[in-house]
């Protein structure tokens, strides 16, 4: 009988701890439960994973020195290359500085099989349900500003970011691709665009093979949303940049480096780095997420 009782006991504690699970898929996809242990917000580099469809995902959370757990902080979420990890994606992009100074939270997540289950590869996780879980513990648990949440990425890392302001619902307020775009299957239909303004900046090496696709996307991107570019400008030498504003208010950079290849321009350290680019994205796109929050 004790044994019965006890077998019991443990389905119900089952059942219960499945039920408490967050809502992490697109609206399109049965419900994914999301779980994670206990954290004690604070300053620091914290080693993290959050149960996700079954599965411990891993993910570092750099908290700036000035982090105040009882203050809202923009969190900036930056996804690696293929294959990569999130250890790669913090060597690379040095944003923890930035970070630091205006007191920013940065997470880091390694994909499943050194990858992201992106617009054209890697993988087939549920990658767009475990970032938004991602995001909606660290606003919950961490007090990151729903406000301001960012993606950045490149290559892999930057196709699921645009991957994400499309089915993120409404959760990130702008993305920052370097070296990555918007193409394959997914985004033949017309439709497949954020339903929320989501500001896009991105940075496309002239010397890169996969250029070509890059400002097609681009292009496509800002005719069903229907931006208009204003005239190109130089930034720097052999820079071209575009800007332009779109119909539900979002906004899309373009900057074109001439003589650079598959790269993170800037970058002084780590696989992609192309510290003779002539600009940094990273500080560049600090400066685009800051001025754009989220649009209601």
């Amino acid at each position: 009988m004790r044994r019965t009782k006890a077998v019991l006991t443990g389905l119900c504690l089952i059942v219960l701890v499945a039920a408490c699970g967050e809502r992490g898929q697109p609206s399109s996809a049965p419900p994914a439960t999301s779980a994670a242990p206990a954290q004690s917000p604070a300053p620091g580099d914290h080693p993290l994973t959050l149960r996700h469809n079954g599965q411990d995902r891993a993910y570092l959370l750099h908290a700036p020195p000035g982090y105040d757990p009882n203050r809202s902080s923009a969190l900036v979420i930056a996804l690696h290359f293929y294959p990569g990890t999130g250890a790669a994606m913090r060597e690379l992009a040095g944003l923890d500085a930035r970070a630091d100074k205006d007191n920013v939270l940065v997470a880091y997540p390694d994909g499943v099989g050194g990858g992201f289950n992106a617009l054209v590869c890697c993988g087939t996780q549920d990658d767009v349900g475990f970032l938004n879980a991602l995001t909606d513990h660290l606003v919950r648990t961490w007090r990151a500003d729903p406000n301001r949440v960012f993606l950045t990425g490149i290559s892999n890392g930057g196709d699921m970011s645009f991957r994400a302001a499309v089915e993120g619902a409404g959760r990130y307020a702008a993305i920052g691709v370097v070296s990555g775009g918007y193409s394959g299957s997914l985004t033949t239909a017309e439709s497949y665009v954020p339903e929320n303004p989501v500001s896009v900046i991105t940075f496309i090496g002239g010397q890169d093979r996969y250029a070509s696709i890059f400002q097609t996307g681009v292009r496509t991107w800002q005719q069903r949303l229907t931006c208009r570019p204003g005239p190109k400008a130089s930034g720097a030498p052999r820079v071209t940049r575009t800007v332009a504003g779109c119909a539900d208010g979002s906004e899309v950079d373009v900057y074109t480096i001439t003589d650079m290849g598959h790269s993170w321009p800037g970058a002084t350290a780590g696989q992609l780095a192309a510290p003779a680019a002539g600009l940094s994205a990273t500080d560049l796109m600090w400066e685009f997420f800051a001025a754009h929050p989220r649009r209601a």
